[in-house]
């Protein structure tokens, strides 16, 4: 079952702090409407009160859309919504000179002076703070200068004193200023937690190419100095069955044995290349998980296990490492590794990580958990993972340290029949340099 926290721990990083810089910039229609269109109905008469109230939430209603656009454009996904922008600052620029007008020359009285001041006070710079979000940061200031200036003209035009004037320029510039720096730090935060996201994303698939290229590498290093002694061996064996010479049964055997060796030492770079060193996994993993800002500590040494149980310990430092990069929000990760007994014990354990975000099973045959527990069967290991404490997740696995082998042989049984020795010895081969007699 889902908890109230499923939606939230279901998001990824960049998506919760969008989500919070969406929610954030919303609540000001809620804030709008809370400050201006509700209190009007206790402090103005028919029929002034629901026109007041209407005025809010149309402002509030056009300044949400406004924000949501803008937040579009942002993170790349819609064009610069214009239109809205200049049509919420029209609406902003003439509900802010009709409450000036009313301030001014208005039915009188303390509560409309009140409300009207209040509603100026609010939607300037709320409407400046809203309109920071669809556009560039260069002109921020000359939008909240023009607003300043503007505010101050129509205060002047009015007839208010200049004490008046100074006061809405002042309060503009101000509570307009703290929104426009609001909303840039916003932007800023979320444009660099998106950069973020895809640096990391591209740094992993560098070293998947990476990877690749190595092993692209070791493979023409293997096989091409083979290969071209083939060829060239191949010919020296064609150019000899042409002539009927003898010596081309001994090039082709000499092709057979260079075949057998390529084959060889093609399995063991790819049998190198399957093979990961735990010691150097656990710094890597570390390492990569300090740089996403998980805190990870790493207890035990791995200096003294067998290659084969470090191979396989390694591939699985290597997956959990991936799986609390991509399918949690850890803050703190701990990999102990140590010897109990005759088994060595890996865990890892993460927080951050809700119960319901765990996969049981893999989706693919070979990758995820399935990989790692087929990986560990081959040295007889055991995987267990699963959800701890509801906000926990923890990898275990346990690989049997293998038998020391022992110093005395059989003491029965018959000896091994050593082969009969050739009767006639082999003929030596030939180097690739051998040029065909005419």
């Amino acid at each position: 079952m889902r908890g109230p926290g499923a939606w939230w721990h279901g998001k990824t990083t960049p998506a919760k702090v969008e989500t919070y810089t969406r929610w954030s910039f919303h609540s000001f229609a809620l804030v709008e409407v809370c400050a201006i269109g509700l209190p009007a109905f206790g402090e103005l008469r028919m029929p002034l009160a629901p026109w007041v109230f209407l005025m809010a939430c149309g402002h509030a209603l056009l300044g949400l859309v406004t924000a949501s656009r803008a937040l579009d454009w942002t993170c790349g996904r819609r064009e610069q919504p214009v239109r809205l922008l200049v049509a919420l600052g029209t609406v902003t620029a003439l509900l802010g000179i009709a409450a000036l007008v009313l301030i001014e020359h208005g039915p009188g009285g303390k509560e409309i002076d009140s409300t009207m001041g209040a509603s100026f006070i609010v939607v300037v710079p709320y409407g400046i703070g809203l309109m920071v979000l669809g556009i560039r940061r260069r002109r921020v200031l000359a939008l909240l200068g023009g607003f300043t200036a503007g505010s101050g003209a129509a205060a002047f035009l009015i007839g208010m004193p200049a004490n008046s004037v100074l006061a809405t320029m002042g309060g503009v510039l101000v509570i307009g200023g703290f929104l426009c720096f609001t909303a840039v730090f916003s932007v800023w935060l979320l444009k660099a937690v998106f950069e973020l996201d895809t640096a990391r994303e591209t740094r992993t698939r560098l070293a998947v190419a990476e990877e690749r290229l190595r092993f692209g590498r070791d493979l023409h290093d293997v096989m091409g100095r083979n290969l071209a002694v083939i060829a060239l061996k191949s010919e020296l064996a064609v150019q000899l069955a042409r002539r009927e010479r003898p010596e081309a049964v001994e090039q082709m055997i000499e092709v057979q044995r260079i075949a057998r060796e390529s084959q060889k030492e093609v399995r063991e770079v790819v049998r190198g290349y399957r093979e990961v060193d735990l010691g150097v996994e656990l710094l890597g993993a570390q390492g990569v998980l300090t740089a996403a800002g998980v805190e990870c500590t790493v207890t035990g040494s791995a200096s003294e296990l067998p290659s084969a149980v470090q191979s396989a310990l390694g591939w699985v430092v290597r997956e959990a490492t991936t799986n609390v990069l991509r399918h949690g929000d850890a803050e703190r990760c701990r990999v102990s590794l140590g010897v109990e007994g005759t088994r060595v014990v890996l865990t890892v354990e993460n927080d951050g990580v809700e119960s319901d975000r765990v996969p049981s099973t893999p989706t693919s045959k070979g990758s995820g958990l399935a990989g790692l527990r087929e990986r560990l069967s081959a040295v007889d290991g055991t995987l267990e993972a699963g959800p701890v404490d509801g906000d926990r997740f923890r990898v275990v696995a346990e690989v049997p340290l293998p038998a020391a082998p022992t110093s005395s042989s059989p003491a029965s049984g018959p000896p091994s029949a050593s082969p009969p020795p050739s009767s006639s010895p082999s003929p030596a081969p030939r180097t690739v340099n051998e040029e065909v007699a005419p």
